[in-house]
């Protein structure tokens, strides 16, 4: 997969570059990453990338020209341009595993107050990590790609099977060496070596934390018999 990262502050991917994930991707061939610095097609000596709004306000605002002229250097027919945006769609886990199946994806990172209206209209999709907002683009950018990246086999698959959200649940505890600590124990069910009831004991577990942290993500669960019978026991648990 290519990935085409637009930003006015390039220096902010040094590290994420290097990040241990991220690195082994591209060393596999199975990201190409690139990060155009937006200020480069700048126009001017002093290439200025941000101006004053139309009808006044507060803040500078990212200008067109530079993003526009940035964007047309990287894009190409299979380009999928996503807008970083507290204004797009909540970004999910299923969300991350469609965009495994782009070839080419181009994030627009913004900054300063705001950007050009007319540089919204570049982008395929906006999507927003959260309801909150940050000072720019770049760290949404790095927070998809690196779910991105962990689906597309810089890891192990198996690790990637049962963790939170990818069957609509929260994961289940987890526990390692030692067996007891600090009066502490592991649950007995994990050192047992039946592989059925360790099973099990995980799905109803995985079940708890998700009725416990996220009850909303119930709502919309397909839920087996097994599943529900097991949430019934644990609602009978909590009486």
């Amino acid at each position: 997969m290519r990935i085409s990262i637009l930003t006015i502050f390039p220096e902010q991917f040094d590290s994420f570059l290097n990040a241990p994930i991220i690195k082994r991707g591209m060393e596999r061939n199975l990201i190409d990453l690139e990060v155009i610095d937006i200020k480069d097609y700048a126009e001017g000596s002093f290439r200025h990338i941000d101006d004053s709004p139309y009808g006044g306000g507060a803040g500078m605002i990212l200008r067109c020209e530079p993003v526009m002229n940035a964007w047309n250097s990287v894009k190409d027919p299979g380009s999928h341009t996503i807008l970083t945006s507290p204004q797009g769609k909540p970004y999910t886990e299923a969300r991350a595993h469609e965009l495994c199946s782009e070839d080419h994806l181009i994030f627009l990172c913004g900054h300063y107050e705001g950007m050009d209206a007319r540089i919204e209209e570049l982008a395929d999709e906006e999507i927003s990590v959260g309801d909150y907002i940050l000072t720019g683009g770049e760290l949404p950018a790095m927070t998809i790609i690196d779910s991105i990246a962990r689906l597309l086999g810089t890891i192990r698959s198996a690790s990637t099977e049962e963790e939170s959200f990818e069957q609509g649940l929260l994961e289940y505890p987890q526990y390692t060496r030692p067996a007891s600590y600090d009066g502490k124990d592991v649950p007995a069910v994990l050192l047992s070596g039946h592989d059925e009831n360790i099973r099990r004991w995980r799905l109803k577990e995985s079940l708890r934390r998700t009725l416990e942290k996220r009850p909303d993500l119930l709502n919309c669960h397909d839920f087996t018999e097994e599943e529900f019978q097991l949430l019934e026991e644990i609602r009978k648990e909590r009486q």
